[in-house]
């Protein structure tokens, strides 16, 4: 008879714990695994690394605007398939299936402790935020709005893709239809504080992305025209440690601040004083 029984290794008999979907992200700057609640609350930046994750508009929105003092404008501009672009239309469905947005930006009035501000937000998400005409009017006519009512624009860009392609010249046209809003803006003597996120790129920094009165950047955004890839290809150099990052652009002068997203509302909300001061 053997001294000790033989232990039988495999699947136990009881069912495998299935873990929801969604229930933990995983930083991609670090790579640690966060409790996805608790990087909400966190409002998606990285307990472990400060690092500052991608977040939609209506989180930004939600996040800055007092509650109850929002007030969306220009929600029901649809882009149209102009060029009759190849799978153009299957993906403005996805992306608005996904996003719950008809584009990549919202727009609207409302409150920052108190103050009124006309407030426009890119999403990244929808079609990384590229720039295509729906997106140039609603912020064109935000601009127009602001300056009948005297109130100061904030832009947050998040935008990967710049122009949108699948719309050729009719996206290009809206960097010079919102850079000569702006400048209207600044006739009236309107403040324009633009805020910069990762990543910024392509025709919205050529745009109204670098016009801003105030320029704030989040820690550590890639902000740039073309992508440094792009640039090392063809310049056959090494770029600088930190090239296009906030803390590299607020060296060299073309960021005024680089401020926390957990501090962006106390901050702009100081700007906004100051102006109307």
């Amino acid at each position: 008879m053997a001294l000790f029984k033989k232990i039988k290794f495999g699947h136990s008999s009881e069912k495998n714990v299935e873990i929801p979907a969604g229930l933990w992200s995983k930083c991609e700057n670090c790579k640690e695994m966060i409790y996805s609640k608790q990087l909400e609350e966190n409002l998606r930046v990285c307990p472990k690394c400060q690092h500052h994750l991608r977040i939609n508009a209506k989180a930004r929105i939600k996040h800055l605007i007092d509650e109850g003092t929002w007030e969306e404008e220009s929600s029901k501009l649809t882009p149209v398939d102009f060029l009759d672009f190849p799978e153009y239309k299957d993906k403005l469905k996805k992306a608005q299936e996904a996003t719950g947005l008809d584009d990549a930006v919202c727009t609207g009035i409302g409150k920052i402790s108190g103050f009124p501000v006309a407030l426009g937000v890119t999403d990244s998400f929808f079609m990384m935020g590229s720039m295509g005409s729906v997106v140039g009017e609603k912020l064109t006519r935000l601009i127009e709005l602001a300056i009948k009512r005297k109130l100061g624009v904030i832009i947050i860009s998040s935008s990967g893709g710049g122009a949108r392609m699948h719309e050729g010249i009719l996206s290009l046209m809206q960097m010079a239809k919102t850079s000569a809003a702006l400048k209207k803006l600044a006739d009236a003597g309107l403040p324009y504080i633009a805020v910069l996120t990762d990543p910024t790129g392509g025709g919205v920094t050529a745009s109204f992305g670098m016009l801003g009165d105030i320029t704030i950047a989040e820690p550590n955004a890639l902000i740039c025209f073309a992508g440094p890839r792009v640039i090392e290809q063809t310049i056959k150099q090494k770029l600088p440690k930190g090239f296009q990052r906030s803390e590299f652009l607020k060296e060299h002068g073309f960021v005024d601040l680089v401020v926390e997203r957990k501090d962006l509302k106390d901050n702009l909300a100081k700007i906004l004083k100051f102006f109307k001061n």
